[in-house]
C-alpha cells in the first residue's frame, strides 16, 4: 500500500500484548500463535504493533500504547490478586495513567487466589477498556473480574481451543498408540507423583519422548527418570515429532503441549496439576485426569478415549463482533 494512500493515513492503531516475548515457557508462543490466528480477521486493515507484556513497558512501549485505539492481552495467565507482586503482566504504578485501553482475550488468572487487594482492583479498572467485551479462558477468571465490578466479560476459553471444534478437522484416534510423548511441569512439583507418572508410560508404550518446555524441566525430568527420549527444546521440534509418521499420544503435565498435541490431530491426556488446565477441562471437556488418578490415567491410556473438546462458539462469535465494534466503529461488527 502506498504511503499516500488514505487507506493506510485512516488505519485503526492496535497494539497487541505479546505474552511470548521475554518468556521462559514455550507454550506462550503457541498461545500466540492463535491469537494472532483468532484476530486475522478482525484486524483486517488495521496497523498493528506488538510490546512484551512479561516485561516492564520502555519509552517505545509506553508511546505504542498511547497511540493505538486499543490494546489487546493475547492468551496467558496475565491477571493476579496482586498486580504488584509476581505478577506475570509487568504492569507498573505509571502504567495506570497511561489510558491503555486493554481489552483481554483468552486470560487466565494467575491461580486460585483471594479477592484481589485494593491495588490490584484498582489497577485492573484502570489498564483495562470500560465499554469493550473482555473475553476470558475459564470461568474462575469471569468470576473473578465479576467481583470488581467487572461484568462485561464472556468465557471463550483460551484462544488456542478455538478451531479443536472446526468441522473440517478429522476426529481425533481414541484408541491408544504405541508411542507417547510426554512433558513435566517445574512450576508445581510434585516428584512422587510425576515419577510415577512416567513409569506407567515406560510400560504402556514402546517409546517415550519428552518434549521440554522451559528450560528447567530437562533437568527435573533426569532426576525422576531415565530411558526417555528428550527432543530438541523448541516448538519447531515438538512439530516436527507431532506430525511425523510415528503412532503418537500425548500424556503429560503441560496444559498447551497437550493443547498443541490435539492442534496436530493427537490423541492426548492432560495430567492437572493447577487451576488453568482443572477450569478449562470443567468448562469445555478437555481430556485431563488428576495428577494422582493414577487408576483413571490408566483406563484414559487403554482406551477408547473420546476426545470432542467444545469452545463456545457464540461467544467466541460474539467477541470478536464486539472487538470489531471497538476497533472499526459501530457497523464493523453488525
Amino acid at each position: 500500500m502506498n504511503a499516500c494512500d488514505p487507506a493506510l493515513a485512516a488505519a485503526r492503531r492496535v497494539t497487541l500484548l505479546d505474552t511470548a516475548v521475554a518468556s521462559t515457557n514455550l507454550g506462550d508462543q503457541i498461545i500466540m500463535e492463535a491469537v494472532r490466528a483468532g484476530l486475522r480477521d478482525v484486524l483486517a486493515g488495521t496497523f498493528v504493533t506488538s510490546v512484551a507484556s512479561h516485561d516492564r513497558l520502555g519509552p517505545k512501549g509506553r508511546a505504542l500504547i498511547r497511540n493505538a485505539d486499543v490494546a489487546i492481552a493475547g492468551g496467558s495467565n496475565l491477571i493476579s490478586s496482586r498486580m504488584w507482586f509476581r505478577s506475570v503482566w509487568k504492569l507498573g504504578l505509571r502504567d495506570a495513567f497511561l489510558s491503555m485501553n486493554t481489552v483481554l482475550m483468552g486470560i487466565g488468572w494467575y491461580q486460585f487466589q483471594n479477592k484481589p487487594d485494593p491495588y490490584s482492583r484498582w489497577l485492573l479498572r484502570r489498564v483495562l477498556h470500560p465499554t469493550a467485551l473482555h473475553s476470558v479462558r475459564d470461568s474462575h477468571a469471569k468470576a473473578m473480574l465479576a467481583g470488581i465490578g467487572i461484568v462485561n466479560v464472556v468465557n471463550t476459553g483460551c484462544p488456542t481451543l478455538w478451531d479443536l471444534a472446526n468441522p473440517a478437522r478429522p476426529p481425533l484416534p481414541t484408541c491408544k498408540a504405541a508411542e507417547v510423548v510426554t512433558t513435566v511441569n517445574t512450576y508445581i512439583k510434585d516428584p512422587a507423583a510425576d515419577r510415577r507418572m512416567l513409569e506407567i508410560l515406560k510400560a504402556r508404550y514402546g517409546t517415550v519422548y519428552a518434549w521440554i518446555q522451559t528450560a528447567e524441566d530437562g533437568a527435573y525430568l533426569r532426576e525422576l527418570a531415565q530411558g526417555i527420549e528428550i527432543i530438541e527444546p523448541s516448538l519447531a521440534a515438538y512439530d516436527e515429532l507431532l506430525t511425523s509418521a510415528r503412532d503418537l499420544d500425548y500424556v503429560g503435565n503441560r496444559l498447551h503441549g497437550g493443547i498443541r498435541a490435539m492442534q496436530k490431530g493427537r490423541r492426548a491426556i492432560i495430567v492437572a496439576i493447577d487451576n488453568r488446565a482443572q477450569e478449562m477441562g470443567r468448562d469445555f471437556a478437555l481430556p485431563i485426569v488428576a495428577r494422582t488418578n493414577f487408576e483413571r490415567l490408566e483406563a484414559m491410556i487403554a482406551g477408547p478415549l473420546e476426545i470432542a473438546v467444545r469452545p463456545p462458539l457464540g461467544d467466541i462469535a460474539a467477541w470478536k463482533a464486539a472487538l470489531a465494534r471497538t476497533i472499526h466503529g459501530p457497523a464493523a461488527g453488525d
